[in-house]
């Protein structure tokens, strides 16, 4: 059976899309699914947050040809949980690939030959709309979407929305959204609520219906190479991101 491909998408920084990525994938891991973590995002911050710092070889070597997928894949602390780590090398990819060929389908060429090791893949793409996004679209089946409960929210993805739609009509026709969800949200600021009502009334079905709230704990974790699920298991973050990652699971 082929691997479920989930791409982390949002142009704008900062909207805690590495964060979502990194605790999904461990909660998809330790509900026993086979899962693959890959970052390719060049600031490297997915591999860093799960104790993956100066690693050999990383996905630019595997989209320059220069290793195997299996070389630059690497085992997590959590059991299932596996990571192709990123480095700054990745941002002249960027730059390399723009004159090339078929430049769109690296990233999918090169992981096809393990889409049957795995049952769920999960790329975490830089926050631009550049050429490695382009490829993480062209790759994935669906796209998740990290969004923060502020003003602009809304702006940026009416922006994103047009692009999975270029890609669908023109580079790949099974891809589709996934579903948006919800990040940062601290329940005692009234434009908080206005945003998540407004996108909900627009999105309906497409939201997922799990919050993922403001937790210091969530912050902090990274900085110890550690998931939220190994940092502080008991936190609202935590929680939280479990019952997100069992509602994308229920929703396949």
């Amino acid at each position: 059976m082929m691997a479920k491909i989930y791409v982390f998408v949002n142009q704008k920084g900062g909207v805690g899309k590495t964060t979502s990525a990194v605790n999904i994938g461990t909660y998809f891991a330790l509900e026993g699914k086979r899962t693959l973590l890959v970052d390719f995002d060049p600031q490297g911050n997915l591999s860093s947050g799960l104790g993956v710092r100066k690693p050999a070889k990383t996905v630019y070597d595997l989209i320059s040809e220069k290793a195997s997928v299996e070389e630059v894949t690497y085992k997590t602390i959590v059991p299932n949980l596996h990571v192709i780590p990123a480095s700054i090398d990745l941002s002249g990819a960027a730059v390399e690939l723009a004159d090339i060929e078929n430049r769109e389908f690296f990233l999918k060429d090169r992981l096809a030959p393990i889409n049957d090791v795995y049952d769920y893949i999960l790329i975490d793409c830089p926050p631009s709309l550049g050429i490695l996004t382009i490829n993480g679209l062209v790759c994935a089946s669906s796209v998740l979407v990290p969004l923060q409960c502020e003003y602009f929210a809304l702006e940026g993805l009416s922006l994103l929305l047009e692009t999975i739609s270029r890609i669908q009509q023109h580079l790949n026709t099974e891809l589709k959204l996934g579903g948006i969800f919800f990040t940062m949200y601290d329940s005692r600021t009234r434009l908080a609520q206005e945003v998540v009502q407004q996108v909900i009334a627009y999105f309906k079905d497409k939201v997922f219906k799990t919050i993922i709230p403001r937790n210091v704990k969530l912050s902090e974790a990274p900085s110890h190479g550690l998931p939220i699920s190994e940092y502080d298991a008991q936190s609202t973050g935590a929680k939280s991101y479990h019952k997100l990652a069992l509602e994308i699971l229920e929703n396949g």
